[in-house]
């Protein structure tokens, strides 16, 4: 069984390294475009390894996200012509229709929510350029959205203190395998009522 206690201890020390922080926006931009994983997997670690940074982390995570949003929004923009029309006569093109229709009335709101979610950001992002929200509202919404997450992230960690490391040490693999089971869960119940 893997151990994520080990895996917590690694992440924690690599967080320290040197180049963590360019690490940390790359993944804070990819994961806005294509990349699975969110950035706050190095975020925490890296503001339980340096403490005294953690207010300037979550703005190195915001402008990479929104920067990476940025992108996701371009690809969406480009395709959404051709997209729009495949979608229009594809067996989804009811639940197109009803998307497209909320985000005409709540795309500010549901781009400001998304920042927050734990769904991935890239499904908001490109679906935003897809179905042309205005770029400045885009940016507006992901700076709230995405700069409110990764400073609450922030926040908690300097509440937390320099030892909140070690006090969630123990927890690590218990609280790691609790959130895989969820997510499975989550995946077998979409499948099975999607």
């Amino acid at each position: 069984m893997l151990n994520l206690q080990t895996a917590y201890d690694w992440v924690l020390q690599l967080a320290g390294r040197r180049r963590a922080s360019v690490w940390l926006a790359g993944l804070s931009a990819s994961e806005a475009i294509f990349f699975p994983v969110p950035p706050d997997v190095l975020l925490i670690p890296m503001g339980l390894a340096q403490p005294q940074r953690v207010w300037q982390l979550a703005g190195l995570c915001t402008v990479a996200s929104v920067a990476g949003g940025l992108v996701g929004y371009m690809l969406g923009w480009w395709g959404s012509e051709a997209l729009a029309e495949w979608l229009g006569q594809s067996r989804w093109a009811d639940a197109y229709q009803q998307v497209k229709t909320l985000f005409a009335e709540y795309g500010v709101w549901i781009m400001l929510l998304a920042g927050f979610t734990p769904i991935p950001y890239k499904i908001f992002t490109i679906t935003a350029g897809l179905l042309l929200l205005p770029v400045h509202l885009f940016l507006i919404a992901g700076i709230a959205g995405r700069g409110g997450r990764f400073f609450l992230v922030s926040a908690l960690l300097a509440v937390g203190g320099e030892n909140l490391a070690e006090r969630i040490r123990p927890w690590v693999s218990k609280l790691g395998w609790l959130v895989i089971g969820l997510a499975l869960g989550v995946a077998v119940w979409l499948v099975v009522n999607g």
